[in-house]
């Protein structure tokens, strides 16, 4: 699905709120490459957007070793950071067995999409949502009306929006995004859906045109549990890009509270 970018004034505000290949020395958004960043305080307003235009789309790299020319960057420019901060919706303490089986079922298949990712990206996990800049919610996403009038399942969508956030005392444009994914699928299907959704999660906001990679826009008949070569190089080379977002020094107006699951769906 074609990416639709959220600025920050759309989704409510938050306050107080990870065997890593080095990710790149150039100047990103977001404040350095640690996880210190992840624990401070955190306040959010809107981003200002810049005046100038948003990147171009790069050309289709050599031999097709990836899928870069299929990514667009958001207005504010490519929606990366030197160091992700990732919040998974835990398991409820009260649920019956059958309910907690679910959750824990849930949960593994999450936990281990998310290690694949960490092998490319420097993540922490945090605690809090509020302090978070990846929330994964333990939610079926709505229904969504396509072009043609029709609605459409999904078992999992990303929802992207564009904020400015006081990280160790300084504002930074950085993304926010929700990741919505239903408990329904078996393990594997469920683990394939989240190793997806967190791709466009940590910036492949596109979908890939060969079956055999993860951010695959149609898969095979198989769950694809594996990141591809072509989906590490394109990760790597967005990762490459100088992402940095508008900052702003004045302070946040307002104090804001955590917010709840988005409604409104960006990418599947």
């Amino acid at each position: 699905m074609r990416p639709v970018w959220l600025l920050g004034a759309l989704l409510p505000a938050a306050v107080g709120v990870s065997g890593p290949i080095q990710p790149p020395s150039r100047a990103q958004s977001g404040p350095g490459g640690s996880g210190a960043s992840c624990t401070s305080p955190v306040q959010v307003r809107p981003l200002d957007l810049p005046s100038h235009a948003a990147p171009a789309p790069p050309p289709p790299a050599p031999n097709g070793q990836d899928y870069r020319h299929l990514l667009r960057p958001t207005p504010a420019g490519w929606p990366v950071v030197a160091h992700w901060c990732v919040w998974i919706e835990p398991a409820d303490a009260a649920a019956g067995t059958g309910e907690a089986r679910r959750q824990a079922d849930w949960l593994g298949a999450v936990e281990t999409a998310l290690q694949q990712w960490s092998g490319l990206l420097s993540i922490s996990r945090v605690n809090s949502p509020e302090q978070a800049q990846v929330r994964v919610w333990r939610r079926r996403p709505p229904l969504q009306r396509q072009a043609d009038g029709r609605l459409r399942a999904s078992h999992g969508r990303a929802v992207l929006t564009l904020v400015a956030a006081l990280r160790q005392q300084q504002w930074w444009g950085e993304p926010r995004i929700d990741v919505l994914l239903g408990a329904s699928q078996a393990p594997l299907p469920l683990q394939a859906t989240a190793l997806h959704e967190l791709g466009h999660a940590f910036g492949l906001w596109a979908h890939s045109d060969q079956a055999g990679d993860v951010m695959a826009a149609i898969p095979g008949g198989r769950p694809v549990l594996q990141l591809s070569r072509r989906d590490r190089a394109t990760l790597l080379w967005l990762q490459g890009q100088s992402g940095r977002m508008p900052t702003a020094t004045r302070p946040a107006e307002t104090p804001a509270t955590a917010p709840a699951p988005p409604k409104a769906p960006t990418a599947d």
